[in-house]
């Protein structure tokens, strides 16, 4: 056997095992601080498989990201469950707050900082009755301003808008203009840019107001994922 992979499945067994311990005896709200006003990489997990080799491509990324965001369509609910509970140690360690996609319930039961919302993924109101004031509840608002305004005025703490460019992760997305970044300034929330975002065109949506670019395949897909990390957290 290969002794790196070895090395990572003996890791991946030890953090698993803490992370159930921890599940146990943390109260959820311990772990949902987050900034007012975020800034920067908001980096979004790709449907990987292998929990470890999720934990070993994310874990180096996160000393430049703002926050991360548990996201595997893929992935039957034991293995996310399993996948999000690793990852929420792993942030833990690192100061991330730990986001998790479409999943209320989920994100209670690891203690994760928050969830996004998409439109189909359940109510803001009830999200927050079940994570708390402090936890983070963001809401996709895709091309549409009126959704964004109906997602701030039931709670919602940031707004994410996209996708602003192509994007393999999702080929058939809503385009979104950056002009729409501007106006949702008027809502007072952090905003997300979402959607072909790479370390050439990121600078377009922050200086249309955005606060976090949401990135995938423009990290995970990188020949050095981690120096494309920091490129991305740079712009900032």
């Amino acid at each position: 056997m290969n002794p790196q992979t070895t090395h990572i499945q003996v890791r991946y067994a030890t953090v698993l095992a803490t992370s159930l311990i921890l599940a146990m005896i943390i109260d959820p709200m311990d772990s949902r601080t987050f900034t007012a006003r975020p800034r920067g990489l908001y980096l979004v997990t790709p449907d990987e498989a292998d929990s470890a080799r999720l934990l070993a491509r994310v874990e180096p990324l996160l000393a430049h990201a703002t926050w991360l965001q548990y996201r595997n369509k893929a992935a039957p609910p034991a293995l996310r469950a399993e996948q999000a509970a690793l990852l929420q140690v792993a942030c833990g360690r690192a100061g991330v707050p730990l986001v998790v996609n479409d999943d209320p319930g989920l994100a209670a039961s690891i203690g994760a900082a928050g969830v996004h919302l998409g439109a189909d993924d359940g109510d803001i109101a009830a999200a927050r009755a079940l994570l708390g004031d402090g936890a983070i509840i963001g809401a996709s608002c895709y091309d549409d301003l009126d959704r964004a305004r109906a997602a701030a005025t039931a709670g919602a703490d940031y707004l994410a808008f996209g996708a602003f460019f192509p994007s393999s992760t999702k080929p058939g997305a809503r385009r979104a203009d950056a002009s729409l970044l501007r106006e949702a300034a008027a809502f007072g929330l952090p905003l997300v840019a979402i959607g072909g975002i790479t370390p050439d065109n990121g600078a377009i949506p922050i200086d249309a107001g955005a606060d976090l670019l949401a990135v995938v395949g423009a990290v995970f897909d990188a020949p050095d994922p981690v120096a494309a990390a920091r490129a991305l957290a740079a712009l900032f």
